[in-house]
C-alpha cells in the first residue's frame, strides 16, 4: 500500500473532519476553528490547503463527483446487457451516497442563498446531465431506448437521484440503502428501457431481498 505524504494526510484529515462536521451540522455553522478542532492540525494549517471554507466545500463536491463517476463507469462506457450495467452503476451511486450524503445535503441546502455554492451545485449536476444524456443518445442509436429528449430525461433522473440520496442519507440516522436503491433502479429502468422480461426468465426489476444484498 502506498503511503501518503504528510501534506496529503493533513489535507485528507481536514476533508474527513469536514464530512464528520456535516453529519452533525449545516454548512452555515461551520467555521475554520470548529473544523480544525476535529483534526490534529492548527487553524493556520487550514489556509495552507484551502483559501476558505467555500473552496473546501468545492473540493469535497469534486471528490464526490469523481467517486460517483468512477462507480458509473459500467453503464457510461460498458458494453453488454445494458440493464445489468445500469444496476452496477446505481448500486455504486447508492453506496457513495450512503457514505457521503451530507456533502450533497450541505451544498444543496446552502445553494439558494449562497451564490458560490449555487454555482458549484449547478456545475456538479450539469456534469452528470451531460454524461447521462450522452449514454442515452448512444443507446438510442443502438435502438435500446425509444425516442425521447435525452437531455431532459437526464436532468430529471439526476435530480431524482440527488434528492433521493439527500433525503435518505443526508444526515443521521440514515435510512437503509435497499429501498432507496430499489426506487431509483425501478424508475431508471422503467424510464429508459423496456422493463418486461427480455429473455422470458429474468425480470429487469429485482426483488427487495436482492436489492438489500446488492446495497450492502
Amino acid at each position: 500500500m502506498l503511503k501518503l505524504a504528510k501534506s496529503e494526510r493533513t489535507r485528507a484529515a481536514i476533508l474527513d473532519g469536514a464530512l464528520e462536521f456535516l453529519w452533525e451540522h449545516p454548512f452555515r455553522d461551520m467555521t475554520v476553528n470548529r473544523l480544525m478542532e476535529r483534526t490534529s492540525a492548527s487553524r493556520p494549517t487550514f489556509y495552507q490547503y484551502f483559501h476558505d471554507l467555500h473552496e473546501l466545500m468545492e473540493c469535497l463536491l469534486d471528490d464526490l463527483r469523481d467517486d460517483i463517476m468512477a462507480g458509473a463507469v459500467p453503464w457510461f462506457t460498458g458494453t453488454g446487457e445494458v440493464t445489468g450495467l445500469l444496476r452496477q452503476s446505481l448500486e455504486a451511486l447508492v453506496r457513495t451516497g450512503y457514505e457521503k450524503g451530507p456533502i450533497l445535503k450541505a451544498v444543496a441546502d446552502a445553494a439558494p442563498n449562497d451564490e458560490r455554492l449555487e454555482t458549484a451545485w449547478f456545475e456538479f449536476l450539469s456534469h452528470f446531465d451531460e454524461a447521462v444524456a450522452a449514454r442515452i443518445e448512444e443507446d438510442q442509436r443502438q435502438r435500446l431506448i425509444s425516442e425521447l429528449d435525452a437531455a431532459a430525461i437526464a436532468r430529471a433522473l439526476n435530480r431524482l437521484d440527488a434528492y433521493s440520496l439527500i433525503e435518505a442519507f443526508g444526515q443521521h440516522p440514515r435510512k437503509k440503502p435497499g429501498p432507496t436503491l430499489g426506487a431509483i433502479e425501478r424508475i431508471w429502468i422503467s424510464t429508459l428501457y423496456d422493463w418486461r422480461r427480455r429473455d422470458g426468465k429474468t425480470p429487469l426489476i429485482r426483488r427487495s431481498d436482492e436489492l438489500t444484498a446488492a446495497s450492502e
